[in-house]
């Protein structure tokens, strides 16, 4: 085995410790490894430019974390919050419950509307925080509960909206196993049990954060 191909690894640990050029050390270690693996200069080349095309996508993700850092110090969460204590009515369960729903019509369209760092985060928790405080005094408890109900959401919305697409991902996985298994089964039969699916996780949903806000006005202002 040819150890001397782990020298790729050691530019990119020495690249970042002198916090040199990114691309620059990247592309710099592959080359330095495909070399040494006795590949030719076109070979590496193109297998470099096989990789980024790929991969291109995963781009985008990593630039919304800076995009979100910049807009969340310049105010986006306590707008969100703002906005909310506005709504006559508003509270925390309904907020996140209409995240559900909007969530899982979206995945059910494969519409890419979410995510917790894209949407969760700044957006979607300041809300519900912010309509919470209207009228509740919230505790440390109660911050992380709300959290943590906020984050499910979107597992809720993402898991069950997504199958009712007939040519998503997760539908061609289960499609593909259970024909290997002989079972006579299309994408469309799995995406019409998935809308039963998803219909069921909504009103469950909906339950849950009713009992939750009931839960929350234990401790409103009026009675503290």
């Amino acid at each position: 085995m040819n150890y001397f191909v782990l020298i790729g690894i050691a530019i990119i640990i020495v690249g970042f410790i002198f916090k040199l050029d990114v691309v620059a050390v990247v592309l710099i270690s592959g080359l330095v490894t495909g070399l040494i693996a006795k590949m030719g200069l076109v070979e590496v080349l193109n297998a470099i430019g096989t990789g980024f095309v790929n991969n291109r996508y995963m781009s985008l993700f990593f630039i919304s974390f800076p995009v979100i850092a910049i807009m969340e110090r310049y105010g986006l969460k306590l707008r969100a919050a703002e906005c909310i204590k506005k709504i006559k009515g508003a509270s925390a369960g309904m907020v996140i419950w209409l995240y559900i729903v909007i969530r899982t019509i979206a995945s059910a369209f494969s519409i890419r509307l979410g995510g917790h760092v894209q949407f969760i985060r700044p957006l979607i928790l300041p809300m519900a925080e912010g309509a919470a405080r209207k009228n509740i005094k919230l505790t440390d408890e109660d911050i992380e509960k709300i959290k943590g109900l906020a984050g499910a959401s979107e597992n809720y919305g993402n898991f069950f909206g997504q199958n009712i697409f007939p040519v998503a991902s997760g539908v061609l996985l289960i499609t593909g196993t259970l024909k290997e298994q002989g079972l006579d089964i299309s994408n469309i039969d799995v995406a019409k049990y998935s809308i039963l699916a998803g219909v069921a996780m909504v009103l469950i949903a909906l339950v849950q954060c009713w009992l939750f806000e009931k839960h929350l006005r234990k401790g409103e202002k009026s009675d503290v």
